[in-house]
């Protein structure tokens, strides 16, 4: 994978100008996702994600919040493009199991 180095020190783009944290393979829109969803501070990230420094995720927090219009954005579309497939599915046989045991 090609990738152009940022003005952030520990992010770079990829041919698509999909950020990632330079040196792996981590998304800076992973990263966020995980933030939001979990509510995670910069330091559980980090304790989640041994691999990477604190520097390298305060990096990709601070290219997410100057870029978090266009980011917020591709996160939601990503999202409903998620629900869409879900509702386009038949049900599995196992979920129809499932279902009925719950009681749903």
């Amino acid at each position: 994978m090609t990738t152009v180095e940022t003005r952030y020190e520990h992010i770079v783009l990829d041919e698509a100008q999909v950020a990632y944290i330079a040196g792996t393979t981590m998304k800076v829109r992973e990263l966020v996702a995980e933030r939001y969803a979990y509510g995670w501070s910069a330091e559980e990230l980090q304790f989640q994600h041994p691999y990477l420094s604190l520097g390298q995720i305060y990096s990709a927090l601070a290219y997410y919040f100057d870029h978090q219009e266009a980011m917020d954005a591709d996160l939601s579309a990503r999202a409903a493009r998620v629900q869409e497939l879900r509702q386009s599915q038949a049900p599995t046989a196992f979920g129809q199991r499932l279902r009925a045991a719950r009681g749903s």
